[in-house]
C-alpha cells in the first residue's frame, strides 16, 4: 500500500521511473501493451471488413461470460474466452458474408447481443442480487493483473495474431471484394469465419483489460482514427498499433496519479484523438475545395 497518493510533476524522467517502481503497475503495462497491439491489429481488419457492430456484440458477450464464471466460481478469464468464442461460432452461422444481407445480418447478431445481456443480469442475480465486483467485470481493473493474467494474454494474443497473419492477405482481399474473391477460389465463408474466432479472442483479452463496456477504446477508436488519418493500408496498420499503444500505455500513465479509472482515461483519449483526426481530415477537405 502507498504511503501516499502519488502525485504528478511533469518531470517526466520522474514521473515515469515512480510508475514502473511498482510491480502492479509493470503487469499493468505489460498487459495493456499486449493488449493493445492485439486489438490495434485485429481492430483493423474489423474495421475494414465493417464489422464493428460485431464487434460490439462480442464484447457484450464478455460480461454473461464473467458474471457466468462468477456464479460457478471460476476465474472471470474462463467465462471470457468460453462465451465470446462461442458467441463467434454464433455469428459465423447467423450471417452472411453477402454485403446485400448486411440489414438482415445486424438483426441477427443484434438478437444476440440483447440475449447475451439478460444472461448476464441473470447470472449476477442468481450470484446474489449484488455482485461484488460488477464493477471490475464490466470496466475491467487493469491495476489488478497478475503475472499469470499477463503471461495468458501473451499467449493468447500470439495465438490470435498467428492465425491472423495465415489469413490476412486472403482476408483482406475477400473483405474488399468478397464476390470477386469467390469467383478466385477464395473459400470467403471460412475466412469470415476465421476472422471472426480472432476477433472473439481479441475482445475477450481486451475485455479483461478495459472491461466489455470500453472494450471498443481500444479496438475501433485507433483503427478508425488511423484510417482516417491515411488510406494507405500499412501506413494506417501501423499508426493503427502505435496509436493503440500510446492510448493504453498514457491512459494507464495517468489513472496512476488519479483517482479515477484508466478505462476512463483510455476512452476519454481514444474519443479525442478520434474527434481531432475527423476535425482535421474535414479541414483538409475544405482547404482542398477552396484552393
Amino acid at each position: 500500500m502507498l504511503s501516499e497518493s502519488p502525485r504528478l510533476t511533469f518531470d517526466l524522467a520522474r514521473d515515469v521511473s515512480e510508475v514502473l517502481e511498482y510491480h502492479f503497475m509493470v503487469n499493468a503495462l505489460l498487459a495493456g501493451g499486449v493488449v493493445a497491439v492485439l486489438a490495434g491489429l485485429v481492430g483493423w481488419m474489423m474495421v475494414v471488413r465493417r464489422e464493428a457492430f460485431a464487434g460490439h456484440t462480442l464484447s457484450m458477450m464478455a460480461f454473461p461470460g464473467a458474471s457466468g464464471a462468477a456464479l460457478i466460481g471460476v476465474a472471470p478469464a474462463w467465462g471470457y474466452f468460453t462465451m465470446c468464442g462461442a458467441a463467434a461460432a454464433g455469428i459465423a452461422r447467423l450471417t452472411s458474408v453477402r454485403r446485400d444481407r448486411w440489414g438482415e445480418q445486424s438483426a441477427a447478431i443484434g438478437v444476440v447481443q440483447a440475449t447475451a445481456l439478460a444472461a448476464g443480469f441473470l447470472f449476477v442475480s442468481l450470484y446474489g442480487g449484488v455482485l461484488g465486483d460488477l464493477e471490475s467485470l464490466l470496466f475491467g481493473n487493469l491495476l489488478a493483473i497478475s503475472d499469470a493474467q499477463v503471461l495468458t494474454l501473451a499467449v493468447v494474443a500470439l495465438l490470435a495474431l498467428a492465425l491472423l497473419a495465415v489469413i490476412a492477405r486472403p482476408l483482406l482481399f475477400a473483405s474488399v471484394d468478397p464476390d470477386v474473391a469467390a469467383a478466385r477460389g477464395l473459400p470467403v465463408r471460412r475466412l469470415s469465419n476465421a476472422f471472426l474466432l480472432t476477433l472473439g479472442l481479441a475482445v475477450a483479452a481486451t475485455s479483461q483489460i478495459t472491461g466489455p463496456l470500453l472494450v471498443f477504446a481500444l479496438l475501433v477508436a485507433p483503427a478508425s482514427t488511423a484510417q482516417t488519418l491515411t488510406s494507405r493500408p500499412l501506413a494506417s496498420l501501423v499508426l493503427t498499433v502505435v496509436l493503440a499503444l500510446a492510448i493504453a500505455w498514457l491512459g494507464l500513465g495517468i489513472a496512476y496519479f488519479s483517482v479515477y479509472p484508466a478505462g476512463f482515461y483510455i476512452a476519454t483519449i481514444s474519443f479525442g484523438l478520434y474527434v481531432l483526426a475527423r476535425a482535421g481530415a474535414a479541414l483538409r477537405r475544405r482547404l482542398r475545395a477552396a484552393a
